[in-house]
């Protein structure tokens, strides 16, 4: 992967002069790393109402708030078919495994339920800092 810069030191410089009328700063912080996930939402805790992790398309049941007020989950999960590799085709994903042959994956198709998950944060409108963290997690057929 090519380098990037340090996402603790981009949020300080972003957080540094928030754009004017900023009430609250939800940070998606999209990272394979889960200690990379955790050590961010403790480093922004109390400057940010949310840090939310994606990547991984699988779930954390992790959420809270955290000591200074900021809403913190490692993975809110996918939306997608449950019978599949992290909303890809079974078949596909481990014909890539089996072979290392970097193919396109495509979203796993058929009849089956279906899951969405998600996350809804209460914000305070005064400090800029969560209240409530929900985390939802819906399987529809």
């Amino acid at each position: 992967m090519a380098s990037y810069d340090c996402p603790f030191r981009t949020m300080d410089a972003l957080l540094s002069e928030p754009p004017t009328g900023t009430r609250a700063v939800l940070v998606d912080f999209h990272a394979e790393a889960t200690s990379e996930k955790v050590a961010l939402g403790r480093y922004l805790d109390g400057r940010v109402a949310a840090v939310f992790g994606t990547h991984t398309h699988v779930g954390t049941i992790d959420s809270r708030i955290l000591p200074e007020g900021t809403a913190y989950v490692t993975d809110i999960g996918m939306v997608g078919p449950v019978d599949s590799v992290i909303g890809d085709d079974i078949q596909m994903v481990i014909q890539r495994f089996l072979t290392q042959i970097p193919e396109r994956l495509s979203v796993a198709k058929g009849q089956g339920p279906v899951e969405f998950n998600a996350v809804l944060v209460t914000i305070d409108q005064g400090s800029g800092q969560a209240t409530e963290l929900t985390r939802i997690r819906e399987v529809v057929d």
